[in-house]
């Protein structure tokens, strides 16, 4: 199992849940962006599962302009300088839909074709509900999921008028963080199933 995470906290509760492996990334709400290194260089000192970067310089489309790519070689270098075990790309997918579970039929025709050369990953959506019918359903041996939960900030000043940033979908005083009950959940069903 692979948890996407986006700080600190969130890898060390995917580790004491029973994650795999961290997909350490930024920008969860733009689908992951390159993590800082000093999020990596601290993850590293925390945790003892295997932390593979996401390198992806924004959010959008994966249509990169030359120095993008140019960002890109660069932040894989440092990735390596600074410990991280692996670096993200292959399939992850949900299967061209909404979420995981409504993308099934294309996660079991593009890891059938794979023929196990890729790994491809069924990630989006996936939750203690549905997981069991998305890795029989799919054949998958690997899934990927951020298994997150609310939890408010210890913030005691709060301006309701004055926002980070253009949304207002979520409140600045509500973090999501990896749930540790959510990933133990998940690694027990997957346990099941794909042992």
């Amino acid at each position: 199992m692979e948890v996407c995470v986006d700080s600190v906290e969130s890898a060390i509760n995917a580790e004491r849940g029973g994650a795999g492996r961290i997909e350490l990334c930024s920008s969860l709400l733009e689908g992951g962006t390159t993590p800082s290194m000093g999020v990596l260089q601290v993850v590293k000192q925390c945790v003892q599962i295997p932390v593979f970067v996401m390198i992806r310089p924004r959010g959008g489309d994966f249509l990169y302009s030359d120095r993008e790519v140019e960002v890109m070689k660069a932040d894989i270098h440092l990735a390596k300088l600074y410990g991280a075990d692996g670096l993200v790309f292959g399939v992850l997918t949900s299967g061209c839909d909404g979420s995981a579970l409504e993308g099934l039929p294309l996660i079991k025709r593009l890891i059938d074709q794979a023929k196990g050369r890729i790994v491809v990953m069924p990630g989006g959506g996936i939750t203690d509900r549905n997981l069991q019918r998305i890795l029989e359903g799919s054949g998958a041996t690997e899934f990927h999921c951020s298994a997150r939960s609310a939890r408010d900030s210890g913030m005691k000043f709060r301006n309701s008028s004055v926002v980070m940033g253009a949304s207002l979908s979520s409140s600045e005083y509500s973090i999501k963080v990896t749930d540790v009950t959510q990933v133990r959940t998940l690694t027990a069903i997957a346990k099941n199933i794909l042992v």
